[in-house]
């Protein structure tokens, strides 16, 4: 038995910690720099306190936005340089066909895949996000789940939005409510109802945006909802943003009359545009650019909608790229960690898979004690995991059910705190979510709505070696698969001598010479056969191959026994 060398194993990494004390204390220094009117402004404020920043950084194959508070990376959207957002795009559409038995239709949007359109989402939306002030009217008729065959006929043209991006072989998922973002409102064409945003909490606060709801000259038939970041903002900014939605819609309506078949009929914003729109509120102290090009459309945009914030924009024009400057780096690295570091020594361990996503919260090797012995400490730990576990959440777009294995608690005020905490925390959310208390197995489980693929399955690929299983087979597994398949060609009768050469991966051969030598050598004895072994950095760990060859000096020809 011949053989070559073994190859080296990699083994996996053990998460990445950041240190949020140093986070926080450049985080401090930086806004110690601001200028004195912004530091006395902020100090007067009634709002949140906290140092905000918003960085965005562009390269040739993405533009990435982060939202720093204190320091610590709250908020991460990528824009891939060849990739389109879809997700609020409005499309002229022809229903393909209707599936009863799914109680869906399939749109022809123009695109590649069909989008698939539930008849939950062509009646009028049930939002209880913000509160219903008033009610417009409909521009269009009540419809039941009943009339719809009746009333989109295969063949009707109807405009859709899409709410959920293409992920996978799945097509994207639309509805018929459609919905136009602006700065501080929100414009609903096809449903007349006039809210406000449930996140702001001040009751003189939305009893004054009422009176502005009540001011402003709606169509019949549409509706409006101020955003949260329309609080405190004067009538003229609601008005302003109001006159450049209607005028947004008049061209979209426009293009759906005048197009004859289905076609894009608007997009949202790329991430610099929705970057003003979303982003930059009061509460940003700064923002900063890394490309001269995306400076000053950033000061143009903002000139436009938000003048006095124009001073806050910043050029990074150190010689260290920007997110390395700002400690941005290591924390979008430990995104993509299967494990992520909590301050007291514990941990939380993330599995994405097809069904689901697991979160399991450890309390580590090198935990602190503290008062209140272990239940104190349980409880801490589960508190720092419940607030990581919402802004990983967050950072990795995180969709659909996830289940949460917190470290057991008996007592169910500490089971209270938890839950209290997580919903506290899910509520700075723009996706819908559904939290149920924790479990008698001390399970939590979460929903949270996914509107496009999770941040590692959009920047990572399947492991071409596992196949996204994250195992391998183990070395003494794979050499008895190898043993097997030596044993099925040797069998039957024969008269002369056979040679075969099976090439390995490096690391089975290693296993091979350690434990096997002999029994190879025994097997050539018994069936009158040359085995060669070889071995192949080239060849998937699992992988081998078997191959026929003239034997070198053919031994007499043995009778089988």
């Amino acid at each position: 038995m011949d053989g070559g060398e073994c190859g080296e194993v990699r083994e996996e990494g053990q998460g990445v910690a950041v240190d949020r004390q140093a986070l926080a204390e450049g985080a401090r220094e930086r806004a110690r720099q601001r200028p004195f009117l912004q530091r006395v402004l902020k100090g007067m404020s009634k709002g949140d306190r906290r140092f905000r920043e918003v960085l965005i950084g562009r390269n040739f194959v993405d533009t990435r936005l982060a939202l720093l508070v204190d320091g610590r990376m709250e908020a991460l959207e990528v824009e891939r340089a060849d990739g389109q957002n879809w997700v609020g795009a409005i499309f002229k559409g022809r229903i393909q066909n209707l599936e009863p038995g799914l109680k869906a239709a399939f749109v022809i949007t123009g695109q590649e895949k069909n989008a698939f359109l539930h008849y939950w989402d062509m009646l009028p939306a049930a939002n209880d996000a913000y509160e219903i002030v008033a009610n417009h009217g409909s521009g269009r008729r009540e419809l039941t789940l009943e009339d719809i065959p009746k009333a989109y006929p295969v063949g009707a043209e109807l405009m859709v939005q899409v709410i959920k991006a293409q992920i996978g072989t799945k097509g994207p998922r639309v509805t018929t409510n459609i919905t136009l973002s602006g700065r501080y409102l929100v414009l609903t064409p096809f449903n007349g109802q006039c809210g406000i945003s449930r996140k702001i909490e001040d009751a003189g606060e939305r009893e004054r945006l009422k009176e502005i709801l009540r001011e402003l000259a709606v169509p019949d038939g549409m509706g409006l909802v101020i955003r949260t970041a329309g609080a405190e903002k004067k009538l003229k900014y609601f008005v302003r943003d109001l006159s450049l939605l209607l005028q947004e819609w008049e061209r979209i309506a426009e293009k759906m009359q005048r197009s004859p078949e289905p076609c894009l009929l608007y997009r949202e914003p790329d991430l610099v545009g929705r970057a003003v729109r979303d982003f930059l509120t009061d509460e940003v102290d700064r923002v900063v650019v890394d490309s001269p090009a995306v400076f000053s459309q950033l000061v143009q945009d903002v000139g436009t909608v938000a003048p006095k914030l124009k001073g806050r924009v910043y050029l990074h024009d150190k010689p260290v790229p920007l997110f390395e400057y700002y400690s941005v780096e290591k924390q979008i690295l430990q995104t993509f960690s299967r494990k992520v570091t909590l301050p007291s020594g514990g941990e939380i361990v993330i599995e994405e898979t097809e069904a689901l996503i697991a979160i399991d919260v450890n309390t580590g090797s090198h935990h602190r004690r503290r008062e209140g012995g272990d239940g104190g400490l349980i409880l801490a730990v589960n508190l720092e995991a419940a607030d990581e576990i919402v802004r990983q959440m967050r950072l990795r777009n995180l969709g659909g059910l996830i289940i949460v294995d917190f470290i057991d608690m008996k007592n169910r005020a500490d089971q209270k705190k938890i839950l209290d905490a997580m919903q506290a925390g899910m509520e700075k959310d723009s996706a819908r979510f559904q939290i149920l208390p924790i479990s008698p197995f001390g399970m939590m489980q979460i929903t949270r709505q996914r509107h496009s693929q999770s941040l590692t399955n959009d920047t990572r690929r399947r492991c071409p070696y596992c196949d996204g299983r994250g195992t391998l087979e183990s070395p003494q597994t794979t050499a008895i698969r190898v043993q097997s398949s030596i044993s099925a060609q040797l069998g039957g009768e024969r008269r002369e001598a056979l040679a075969l050469r099976i090439t390995v991966h490096p690391e089975v051969m290693h296993y091979l010479r350690e434990f096997a030598g002999e029994f190879f050598g025994e097997m050539e004895a018994r069936h009158n056969a040359q085995l060669t072994f070889c071995a192949s950095e080239a060849l998937h760990r699992e992988n081998f191959t078997i191959q026929s060859v003239p034997a070198a000096n053919p031994a007499p020809a043995q009778p089988a026994p």
